[in-house]
């Protein structure tokens, strides 16, 4: 023991009934009066075990008919959250946290003397004052938590005070990533306060760090952890200019963190379009809003003249991660491109998503309207740039792309065609490489059948 002194901490029990209400799940509180710890503040019907001889299951069904006048059978009891609790004046105790949806008579004050009201309450509207030891409890059982630390400092308020919330959930091995890591966690909670459920919803590559949070006074916002600094500059950089003119057809910046590459946004609606199966007529009304937000991309800012040629620098490594897989004849046509390419003439460039593709981009149905996210590659370039990895969308749709121009506004030039070309076949090779070296079969796949299509399309 080093001579520190045991643990003695006293065990509480706490129970969260719940039931459905007309504004969704609810919680029942009661509220402490008279000559008792934390008077006039919402809690959980609750209390401490009676002794040794008296297990934690039998403590809580005792509590619901001392405190509400409910009687609730073992076998309705599901344990719900543990938390380790400190209080204010120094005082530590465990709290056990079990959940029940069942039981019989209808909850009352049963102890006047100590409680003055009992009331159901949505988990979206809690009352206010509450007893931050049982909203830590509430806030970490709706998070998904089977554990959780709630140790407050000397002069915290014994009530629930978001700006000094104490929680610090502990996910179980089941759920390793699907959280955050706790620095994370913390940057994201300081922008919008406590976070009551986190969803991982990263793409399924490796690198890819996305989370959906909901927030306990409601509210969803995304926190994103990028792969390297470069990603992360390109992204916040774009947020705080010309991303904040397409409006409510991209999130917002809520916070950024350069040490963590992590940043917090708003959430937007719909649905990811890769994938969508939409009738033809909804498909081109789409691809005419894809071509209108391509046009508000490229004109946030006014073009400015363009200091080198195309990007062909790096073709010779992306080249040699992607050889294994490329056909007979691959390489010249590829050589060949990129010759071209090195001697069109620089053009105009706009502000670019730069991974402008159905995956990054969402259909709300009901309300018609289309938005833009992900934008760790956005950079200036040539305005065709955006439409080179959207292009396996159109192939074989003449249709798809004559919606597409249309919202757009106007066709490609002789020159972006060449553009076009050059980037495509640019695009295909680093995607072949990229997805050999990540064992991504996707990105793979869809490089060679651009390969392929370009080639039938340069044939006579």
């Amino acid at each position: 023991m080093n001579g520190t002194q045991r643990h003695t901490e006293p065990l509480d029990v706490h129970l969260i009934a719940v039931r459905d209400g007309a504004a969704g799940l609810e919680v029942l509180l009661s509220r402490r009066a008279g000559n008792v710890y934390a008077a006039g503040c919402w809690h959980l019907v609750s209390g401490h075990l009676d002794g040794p001889w008296e297990d934690m299951v039998t403590a809580l069904v005792r509590e619901a008919r001392e405190e509400a006048g409910v009687i609730i059978d073992r076998a309705d009891v599901r344990a719900a959250v543990t938390v380790h609790h400190r209080a204010p004046a120094g005082g530590a105790r465990v709290g056990l946290f079990f959940v029940v949806d069942r039981w019989e008579g209808t909850p009352e004050v049963m102890e006047p003397h100590v409680c003055d009201a009992m009331g159901w309450f949505s988990f979206d509207a809690l009352p206010e004052p509450m007893v931050a030891y049982c909203r830590a409890g509430l806030d970490a059982y709706r998070a998904g938590a089977r554990m959780a630390v709630h140790f407050q400092e000397p002069g915290d308020p014994i009530a629930y005070d978001r700006s000094v919330d104490r929680l610090v959930l502990l996910p179980g091995p089941a759920a390793r990533g699907a959280v955050p890591d706790e620095a994370v966690r913390a940057f994201a909670e300081q922008a919008v306060g406590r976070i009551t459920a986190w969803t991982d919803v990263s793409w399924a590559r490796e690198e890819s760090r996305v989370w959906r949070a909901a927030g306990a006074e409601g509210g969803e916002w995304y926190v994103k952890v990028h792969q390297n600094d470069r990603f992360h500059r390109r992204e916040v950089d774009a947020l705080r200019s010309w991303v904040a003119s397409l409006g409510a057809a991209a999130p917002r910046l809520v916070a950024a963190d350069p040490v963590l590459r992590a940043v917090v946004l708003t959430a937007v609606g719909g649905r990811t379009l890769h994938g969508a199966v939409h009738p033809p007529e909804q498909q081109r009304r789409i691809f005419h809003r894809i071509g209108q937000l391509a046009a508000s991309i490229h004109h946030s800012t006014p073009p400015r003249p363009a200091n080198d040629r195309l990007p062909v620098a790096k073709l010779e490594r992306h080249l040699s991660g992607a050889r294994p897989h490329l056909a007979p004849g691959d390489e010249e046509f590829i050589r060949a491109t990129a010759e071209k390419g090195a001697g069109l003439a620089p053009v105009e460039l706009v502000p670019t998503h730069g991974d402008f593709q159905l995956r990054n981009l969402r259909w709300d149905e009901g309300a018609d309207d289309l938005y833009v996210i992900d934008f760790e590659r956005s950079e200036d370039g040539p305005p065709v740039r955006d439409f080179v990895r959207l292009s396996d969308a159109w192939h074989g749709r003449p249709d798809l792309l004559q919606a597409l121009l249309d919202g757009y506004g106007r066709s490609f030039t002789p020159e972006e065609e060449d553009q076009f070309t050059v980037l495509s076949v640019l695009d295909a090779v680093s995607g072949i490489a990229y997805g050999t070296a990540h064992k991504d079969p996707e990105l793979v796949e869809r490089g060679l059948r651009t390969l392929g299509r370009l080639r039938t399309e340069q044939r006579p």
